[in-house]
């Protein structure tokens, strides 16, 4: 009985070529010999894995294939000759696992990262810097090609300059990444003595930063192709910038709200009165009422930090607390006195029972 492909392959006899892709990329990663070395029975099953894939990926021959029914019955009018494209199909889907690449391959350069600390007003309002960092840049010698001015690199005489191995499994064709050459298809005899054979320097460059208002620690500016030098003078790399904002002596950030905490004399809160407040623009006034509780907040539209994502600006919350002396003239101590005895909750409670009344009242109803 002749081979069945679709059993070959664990699919049906209606599968797609997307499923027949996949079936046979999982199968034949499974079973390839890199993976299986001195496995014969692996090689066997690899060979037979291509074999049916070769079949099947192929509309006519699998036309041609279903209408005999199996391979042992098509006999001579079935071509296993494989061409260009069949080899096209097999670079593409192992190129990832089994090392395929151009000559030369370029390589973009890394990402940088720099972490930099800015002022409290300049997270709301935005700023412009400058910065120098430490940055690879193209040789000016070799022009980013690593050879010594007035030499030539050597052609791998393993790949003949293409970079890779072509090594054949039965049907099947791999190419591998020459380890002779690195995949770059010639060999560097005499290096740059500039950078040392390396493509590249290292200089220190300053580089111009537009910070756009409202943000905040954490937030990471992308300045494309400010990174590291690419091989082969291909595109560099990114730079990152990451920010953090230094702490205010008067100013907290709560998102795109900015805090304030204001001290305020005791007497403006029994009386009521008229504060100023420092906002991120210059002083505000607040209006207190005769008798405002400690921690009442108060808040101020529009003076908060620029929104990030979406338009108009967040606001100012002050938070109202009492502000108490850490010294009293004598004058002071007399007049706290005499008020803590008019007041209802003081010792002398003329309008009202005390505060110590009340507690002891508190605990003799649980006796």
């Amino acid at each position: 009985m002749g081979k069945d492909y679709y059993d070959i392959l664990g699919v049906s006899r209606a599968a797609t070529e997307e499923e027949l892709k996949k079936a046979y990329r999982k199968l034949a990663l499974l079973y390839h010999p890199d993976r299986n070395q001195g496995d014969k029975a692996a090689e066997e099953k690899f060979k037979e894995i291509n074999e049916a894939y070769a079949v099947l990926a192929d509309a006519e021959k699998r036309v041609r294939y279903d209408q005999f029914g199996s391979a042992g019955d098509m006999g001579s009018a079935f071509d296993f000759g494989f061409g260009r494209n069949f080899e096209d199909v097999f670079g593409d889907l192992f190129s990832d696992f089994f090392g395929g690449s151009q000559r030369r391959r370029q390589r973009k350069g890394e990402d940088l990262r720099y972490n930099l600390e800015i002022e409290f007003e300049e997270a709301i309002f935005g700023v412009e810097k400058e910065i120098e960092l430490p940055k690879d840049e193209k040789c000016p010698a070799c022009k980013g090609s690593r050879v010594e001015p007035g030499f030539q690199p050597l052609v791998c005489k393993h790949c003949n300059g293409r970079g890779q191995m072509r090594y054949s499994q039965g049907f099947f064709t791999i190419n591998k990444t020459c380890e002779h050459c690195g995949g770059e298809g010639n060999i560097i005899k005499d290096p740059c003595k500039a950078c040392k054979g390396k493509g590249y320097v290292r200089t220190k460059k300053k580089v111009k930063l537009n910070i756009p208002p409202g943000v905040d620690t954490g937030v990471r500016l992308k300045m494309r192709g400010e990174g590291a030098q690419g091989i082969y003078d291909t595109t560099p790399g990114d730079l990152y910038i990451v920010l953090s904002v230094k702490e205010h002596l008067v100013f907290e950030r709560n998102g795109d709200d900015i805090v304030v905490h204001a001290e305020i004399p005791f007497p403006t809160f029994c009386l009521g009165g008229e504060i100023k407040v420092p906002t991120i623009e210059g002083e505000a006034a607040i209006k207190l009422s005769p008798g405002t509780q400690p921690g009442k907040t108060y808040r101020l539209r529009g003076l908060g930090a620029k929104r990030a994502h979406g338009y108009g600006r967040g606001d100012e919350v002050v938070y109202a607390h009492v502000k108490v002396p850490v010294t009293l003239t004598d004058k002071q101590r007399s007049l706290l006195e005499e008020l803590s005895r008019e007041m209802p909750d003081g010792d002398g409670a003329s309008q009202g029972r005390s505060f110590k009344e009340r507690m002891k009242e508190f605990f003799e109803k649980r006796e």
